[in-house]
């Protein structure tokens, strides 16, 4: 008799380990690279929100903003001529004119401004690449919802190399990390911040009084306890509040404080704090409509000009000069802003001729 071992025997002796992470799913597919566009988890921060509820820091950041995102993006080299270097400008790469497929540069650049402005650094991620390995398209990752675990902060001083996004790891080399030479807004200063939105609670509070302050005073009668004085003054508040007139019996008195409505809704001090934000942000106070009495007239020339150059030069280099890295353009090549367009004299004039012009060579 014959015993024939076959190979369908031996490999049904042994089976294969079971595939738990398959089973149970990996904590690593719900953090990190798998969260990128995922928007439904995407936070600004609750620091940051607390600044913008602040009208002088709102007021700052748009306009900064606004400036950033109606800039346009160019590439060139430079040669030496003899005497200087001299800009050469090259055939823009595609993600020039839209550094995301899903949303315009206007949108993306202001928003990467918005991260550098209160964090003093911004994220994007590459989602493709070209044949010769370079970025072909991004997408911004919420400086809120990125930690670092090699940089605490809050200065920042080089592009990480531990970087987590919603918890999960990312590789470094499929980020572009803008780090700016300013501190962030939510790090620089928070007690101006708590300030501002303790003044704007007072006020909130004084504006929401339907009669002057005063004092109601019990002038005889038997006296009264705490809690029942407290039960009458809301008593009388709560009925002046829906009538034209209030009614008092021969032991009370409500004598109204002297205050004037400036005093009451806290004028003076909110400008003085609107100026410390104006500080804060680095923009000129007359660009966010503060009086200071040192400015004469500004053209809207000037007004451009203070704007980009106080306020908006050093966030724009930050993000031009990041993306003129070899690891997103070739070596030698570099970005910038066309700044020009948007200092000019006649913008809108100029700009709407520009356009009728384009549309004339396309029709030809």
């Amino acid at each position: 008799m014959r015993f024939r071992a076959t190979a369908k025997v031996n490999r049904a002796a042994v089976s294969p380990p079971p595939r738990v992470a398959a089973a149970i799913g990996s904590s690593r597919q719900m953090a990190g690279p798998n969260m990128v566009g995922q928007y439904y988890s995407y936070q600004e921060g609750a620091a940051r929100n607390a600044a913008m509820s602040v009208a002088a820091i709102s007021r700052a950041r748009d306009l900064m903003a606004s400036v950033i995102g109606c800039m346009s993006l160019r590439m060139y080299n430079e040669l030496w001529n003899g005497e200087r270097m001299e800009r050469v400008y090259l055939p823009p790469r595609s993600w020039l004119r839209r550094l995301d497929p899903v949303i315009p540069n206007s949108t993306l650049l202001a928003w990467l401004f918005d991260d550098i402005f209160f964090y003093g650094r911004a994220f994007l991620y590459i989602t493709s690449r070209t044949a010769d390995g370079l970025p072909a398209t991004f997408t911004r990752l919420p400086a809120g919802t990125v930690t670092t675990q090699d940089q605490a902060g809050p200065v920042f001083f080089a592009p990480s190399k531990q970087v987590y996004f919603q918890g999960g790891e990312m590789n470094p080399d499929d980020l572009v990390q803008f780090i700016s030479g300013i501190e962030g807004i939510v790090y620089q200063s928070p007690q101006v911040v708590e300030i501002a939105l303790k003044l704007e609670a007072a006020r909130g509070r004084n504006a929401s009084s339907s009669i002057p302050a005063g004092v109601l005073k019990q002038t005889g009668g038997e006296p009264l306890s705490g809690s029942e004085l407290a039960d009458l003054a809301a008593s009388f508040n709560a009925a002046r509040a829906t009538n034209q007139t209030a009614a008092l019996n021969e032991f009370l008195t409500y004598t109204e404080t002297t205050a004037l409505p400036d005093k009451m809704l806290l004028i003076a001090a909110s400008e003085y704090q609107a100026l410390e934000c104006a500080r804060l942000t680095n923009t000129p106070p007359y660009l966010l409509g503060i009086s200071t009495g040192s400015y004469a007239y500004q053209s809207s020339t000037q007004s451009r000009a203070d704007l980009y150059l106080f306020g908006v030069k050093p966030y724009a280099d930050c993000i031009a000069e990041t993306l003129s890295g070899n690891n997103v353009v070739p070596r030698g090549t570099f970005i910038d802003f066309d700044i020009e367009t948007y200092l000019m004299d006649n913008y809108a004039v100029d700009v709407a001729t520009s356009d009728t012009e384009s549309a004339g060579m396309t029709h030809a």
